[in-house]
């Protein structure tokens, strides 16, 4: 963790003790060193005892995240809306959130940085098996791009970009079974792009 420049994390190690104490001690060394805090909240009901508990470990994550990765479902199950923007906006001005990106599945995924709001559709595949994985691949590259952009500068251009190459390597995942041994390249997600440019 000293060396690291991003510290990624979710609930799936805050579902019990020692995980919940570990998890929170190694937030703060990632802290100490100023590295980036990203947190994806992957809420898997079936892992906790009561909703509440789910929802004060969610709090703590947007609490001290620098970007967070949410989806349609778990904004609906924190903020009560189905209006994503509404959703992801309450949860960026209330936890002082510098990049919230939320996500719809095959619908694409929007980005809320500051005054600005970017959404990018996503890449409809008709070999879609099955779905493991989608969210993590997208917010890899969602890591992946910010460890070359500065999160303090980011465009609408660097947004939208940003966004539709994780879409890409979202939806080319949806099409194989499994999860990281699986991801795509880069150089497979660039030629996705070009075969899909204009769509």
């Amino acid at each position: 963790i000293e060396s690291a420049r991003v510290f990624h994390f979710g609930t799936l190690s805050m579902t019990s003790e020692p995980a919940v104490t570990a998890t929170k001690t190694a937030v703060d060394a990632a802290s100490g060193v100023n590295a980036l805090i990203s947190f994806d909240p992957n809420y898997r009901a079936p892992l906790w005892s009561s909703p509440d508990r789910a929802l004060k470990a969610m709090e703590y994550g947007f609490s001290v995240c620098d970007v967070l990765k949410i989806s349609d479902d778990e904004i609906e199950f924190f903020c009560g809306t189905s209006d994503l923007e509404k959703g992801a906006r309450m949860l960026a001005e209330k936890y002082d959130i510098p990049l919230v990106l939320a996500t719809m599945g095959a619908r694409g995924s929007m980005a809320l940085y500051g005054a600005l709001t970017v959404f990018r559709p996503g890449f409809r595949n008709p070999d879609t098996c099955e779905t493991t994985g989608a969210g993590d691949t997208f917010c890899a590259c969602v890591l992946d791009f910010l460890l070359r952009h500065d999160i303090g500068s980011l465009t609408e251009k660097d947004l939208s970009e940003c966004l539709t190459f994780a879409n890409a390597a979202a939806s080319i995942i949806t099409t194989r079974k499994g999860a990281l041994a699986v991801m795509p390249e880069k150089g497979e997600v660039m030629d996705f792009l070009k075969s899909h440019a204009g769509m």
